[in-house]
């Protein structure tokens, strides 16, 4: 978040052409309308049609997956119902954006390759949640999940990473009976996940000079940096029960906290980490909730340094709970990864390491539901950022 706003997170292979979609598979098919008659009439959204859109939508975020896995596109095949005309398929304007995405998506499989990390397989499924329609217009509200598995390239990476991204798809059709999906929007915080695209280049903004507030110092994002050795066992916190909370709710919530994700709210992603560290040993600190020396979590009531993501570093330099690292690639297990994306001085987002395997920090993380993501990939997907890594 932003500065006493609650921000805790910020807003998150080659796709068919336009030509080749119109082939697509799980085409929408509209009753008692004829082959290239038009129609004034408006067009109703029946079950084979949200089927269709679904189906579309599947495509398309396996064909992103599949991209990072170095896969041919998802086979699409052409199923027309007899007695229906209607059939769903991309624009030509979102089939080049998907293309574009794509190649991305695909060079940056090669940059990870390059840095020693490979994927040998993937799958994604997509669940339709909501559809509404408005004259010739449809929007509809999709679930992905993905998984990838991890190639073993210097052998020990964890078996897989996944994630769940919701997306909003706009669906647009012609006077024929035809839908087009013409627009896709990421919600929530899905541009943080794994197969989505980098964010675009924007000028640094300079953080404010004036502030009463600890700073942390940013990370370096070079490979093989000094040894930074931890004690994972023996001391005051229970660092692989940090991991071991995050890696059981990272999908599925705990109950006893609140959800941060969606109405505004910000984003869950520090209020999951702040649950992690608590159930490795981190004690309450009671107080004021808006006194970022403060640090309490409960479902009824959480301190600001609680959830959020700017407050948690605050407390947690602060309170001496924590060091700061030089170099991302030296953060272990039970340690924490904040990103500033657009280096305005103003962090938003952080995530918790669950697993390091040969010198390879893997983070895990709410706001983009994700598990066990390199910090090798996530700096492929952000070169940009600014990186606060910090030892608990």
């Amino acid at each position: 978040m932003k500065s006493r706003k609650l921000k805790h997170t910020r807003r998150r292979a080659s796709i068919l052409t336009a030509a080749a979609a119109s082939a697509v598979a799980g085409a929408a098919l509209l009753p008692n309308w004829n082959a290239g008659a038009s129609t004034a009439a408006e067009p109703q959204v029946d079950a084979k049609t949200r089927a269709a859109f679904q189906s579309l939508a599947d495509a398309v975020f396996t064909d992103r997956t599949n991209a990072l896995v170095d896969r041919p596109r998802h086979g699409r095949g052409k199923a027309l119902t007899e007695g229906f005309s209607g059939r769903v398929e991309l624009s030509s304007g979102t089939g080049r954006t998907e293309d574009a995405a794509l190649k991305q998506l695909g060079d940056r499989r090669n940059r990870l390759a390059r840095s020693g990390e490979k994927y040998s397989a993937g799958s994604t499924t997509v669940t339709l949640d909501r559809t509404s329609v408005k004259g010739r217009t449809a929007v509809v509200t999709v679930t992905e999940n993905t998984t990838l598995t991890y190639a073993k390239v210097a052998g020990g990476e964890p078996g897989t990473t996944g994630f769940e991204a919701h997306h909003e798809l706009t669906f647009k059709a012609d006077k024929k009976g035809a839908w087009k999906l013409t627009k896709i929007r990421e919600t929530g915080d899905s541009s943080l996940a794994v197969n989505q695209l980098a964010r675009p280049m924007t000028a640094p903004v300079p953080a404010k000079a004036t502030s009463t507030t600890p700073s942390a110092p940013r990370a370096a994002i070079t490979k093989r940096p000094p040894a930074a050795p931890k004690n994972l066992t023996g001391g005051e916190y229970d660092y692989k029960a940090m991991a071991a909370y995050a890696e059981k709710y990272w999908s599925n919530y705990n109950p006893a906290y609140p959800n941060f994700n969606g109405s505004g709210a910000g984003g869950d992603c520090t209020n999951f980490v702040s649950q992690s560290l608590k159930a490795g040993g981190w004690k309450h600190v009671s107080g004021y909730v808006y006194d970022y020396t403060r640090w309490f979590g409960t479902a009824d009531i959480q301190s600001h340094s609680f959830v959020g993501v700017n407050e948690w570093s605050w407390f947690a330099q602060n309170s001496k709970r924590t060091t700061s690292l030089a170099n991302v690639y030296q953060l272990d297990v039970g340690d924490v990864l904040q990103v500033d994306f657009d280096k305005d001085g103003s962090k938003d987002h952080t995530m918790i390491v669950t697993s390091r395997r040969n010198g390879v920090p893997y983070l895990t993380y709410h706001s983009t539901n994700t598990l066990r993501r390199s910090v090798t990939s996530i700096i492929s997907a952000n070169p940009n950022a600014a990186y606060y890594a910090y030892r608990t």
